[in-house]
């Protein structure tokens, strides 16, 4: 089977347990202001033209973002790094884009790897139907899901689509006592206010089975020299990226209410 992808990160540290390679899938629903992937929201691969600078000359070059590949040669390609997997508790991550944009080719990693006995994760925002999720569960070890915004209003003016459907997908995974972790964009004013952080506490804390964790994600604005580099409109292109004290703030909030918390993935 064919799927789309546009990277892969080898020996990621930050997508899940261990060490672990990282697959990026084209294609996304949701368009967060402050993407830092915007090459993946498209899910059809396409060519960019970028902009480079040197003194004073401007110099341009096109560049293709995303490719077909066969599950077969994808899991080759993936396997070449199980050793360090297997030695460090490690494995592999498929995030995107959004990976169940592609529910079939993700199923058949998902399967390739389980049969390869690889420990699996998804990074997800979980914006997709239960009967999508639900093939994925037995063959995923951990599901690491974007948990954004409380208010369902301001869930959908910043990303495009409403926060309804995560919510009740989240309920039903912590209702089958699946392992998750829950990772929260801290987008300064946006996400990382204290009203939305109260409000996910209280989400949380109603699950039937707690998160495993949470990871929040300070926002970083390293990701404005691609989209100048790409022409794409930035609407964070002056924004300052979040201070360690913000981010210790928060993260004292949320263990406060009993909560596992890590700044970082």
């Amino acid at each position: 089977m064919d799927g789309i992808i546009f990277d892969i990160k080898r020996f990621a540290v930050h997508d899940g347990p261990g060490i672990r390679t990282t697959v990026f899938f084209k294609g996304c629903p949701l368009h967060c202001r402050w993407c830092h992937n915007p090459e993946s929201i498209a899910p059809q691969p396409e060519c960019f033209r970028k902009v480079f600078r040197l003194n004073d000359h401007e110099f341009t070059e096109n560049e293709m973002i995303g490719y077909t590949i066969t599950s077969q040669d994808l899991f080759a390609e993936l396997q070449k790094e199980q050793i360090f997997m297997d030695e460090s508790g490690g494995g592999i991550t498929f995030s995107g884009g959004e990976p169940l944009y592609q529910p079939a080719f993700l199923l058949e990693m998902l399967q390739l790897c389980r049969a390869a006995g690889i420990h699996t994760a998804i990074d997800t925002s979980f914006f997709s139907s239960w009967q999508v999720i639900s093939q994925m569960i037995e063959f995923t070890d951990l599901f690491l899901i974007d948990l954004k915004l409380m208010d369902n209003r301001e869930h959908e003016k910043q990303t495009g689509v409403p926060n309804k459907l995560i919510v009740e997908n989240i309920r039903k995974l912590a209702d089958m006592h699946r392992p998750f972790r829950i990772r929260i964009p801290m987008i300064p004013g946006i996400t990382a206010t204290k009203e939305n952080v109260e409000e996910s506490i209280s989400f949380l804390k109603e699950l039937e089975k707690p998160a495993v964790a949470i990871d929040l994600l300070p926002f970083h604005n390293s990701a404005k020299h691609k989209y100048k580099r790409m022409l794409l409109g930035n609407h964070f292109e002056y924004a300052p990226s979040m201070t360690k004290d913000e981010a210790a703030g928060f993260k004292s909030q949320f263990e406060s209410a009993g909560f596992t918390v890590k700044i970082g993935g």
